[in-house]
């Protein structure tokens, strides 16, 4: 037999990766959260951005931030069951010649939510241009996304030295064509819902022309964020999608001020191409930028595309 101090050193090798490895799994198996956090400081270390904090309308906002001091502000406002950290690919992009803001709204994310407040897009439009007013520097261009592009739009129309410019990036807020997305809201369902993992990659397929892969313990964050919220969720897909200010973006167009870019995908499952029409035909100044080969989430799929029209239109 051969004693401890005579055993190869390739052997106690293996045997302590194979503990570091088995060490790995355990901790990721109770701890998927800080897997995906650190997955999440990985992108901001990418994008050169910062975690920060600002104070406005009643709440504290989570946001991140790249690019340099004296560089043209561009802030960035995600959509349903979004986050801030949906624009890291972007922001990774357009950082090199502006200054990037990217923030959670209040209620999602790493931002204050209250059980009592009001999370519809009417409220959101009037707290972003409260934030936007508290910030050490006025924007050069506001972009949203989805219920983030409903929410700047509205703010646009209600608010307007909010922004000289707006970009709604698959916005919602107007009536378009209906899909099986539309239908399920209607109908009174969240088709974004995610409790477990099977939910969890159909919803990807939803917003996304390629799903991307999602490995576990990442994957179970996730999804354990998503059941958390479900409640929540449901409360504000009743007032984006449902309720009495579902649409009052598109009887408000007609004041929106701001030269405004129109950027879509060709595939969105989610907000129809044809949304992009109706804005078009209600806005005093607006130009479109297609994109193909992408669903839901064109700052995702398509950064590098998605900076340069940005970049034409500033």
């Amino acid at each position: 037999m051969t004693p401890p101090s005579a055993a190869s050193p390739r052997r106690l090798l293996l045997v302590g990766a194979l503990g570091a490895a088995l060490g790995a799994v355990g901790y990721a198996a109770t701890a998927p959260e800080r897997v995906l956090q650190a997955e999440f400081a990985r992108q901001r270390w990418l994008a050169g951005a910062e975690r920060v904090e600002f104070e406005a309308a009643g709440h504290t906002w989570s946001a991140v931030v790249a690019g340099r001091r004296d560089r043209p502000l561009v802030v960035l406002v995600h959509g349903f069951t979004g986050s801030k950290e949906n624009w890291l690919p972007l922001m990774r992009e357009l950082a090199r010649e502006h200054r990037v803001l990217a923030v959670d709204l209040p209620g999602w994310g790493e931002s204050d939510r209250h059980h009592d407040a009001d999370y519809g897009p009417v409220a959101q439009a009037a707290r972003l241009a409260e934030l936007l007013a508290a910030l050490p520097q006025a924007p050069e261009l506001v972009v949203g996304h989805s219920m983030g592009g409903q929410i700047v739009g509205l703010m646009a129309a209600r608010h307007p030295e909010s922004a000289p410019r707006i970009v709604l990036m698959s916005s919602a807020g107007v009536r378009f064509e209906e899909n099986a997305f539309a239908n399920a809201v209607l109908a009174g369902q969240n088709p974004f819902q995610v409790t477990n993992r099977r939910e969890l990659k159909r919803y990807l397929g939803i917003v996304f022309a390629e799903p991307p892969f999602v490995p576990w313990p990442a994957s179970e964050a996730l999804v354990r964020r998503r059941r958390a919220d479900a409640g929540f969720e449901q409360r504000v897909l009743d007032g984006i999608g449902r309720g009495p200010d579902a649409f009052a973006l598109e009887a408000e167009l007609g004041n929106i001020a701001a030269p405004t870019l129109l950027l879509w995908c060709r595939d969105d499952k989610v907000i129809d191409i044809s949304a992009a029409e109706v804005f078009a035909a209600g806005l005093r100044d607006s130009r479109s930028v297609i994109l193909s080969g992408c669903g839901h989430m064109p700052m995702m799929a398509q950064p590098r595309q998605v900076a340069q029209a940005l970049a034409d239109f500033l």
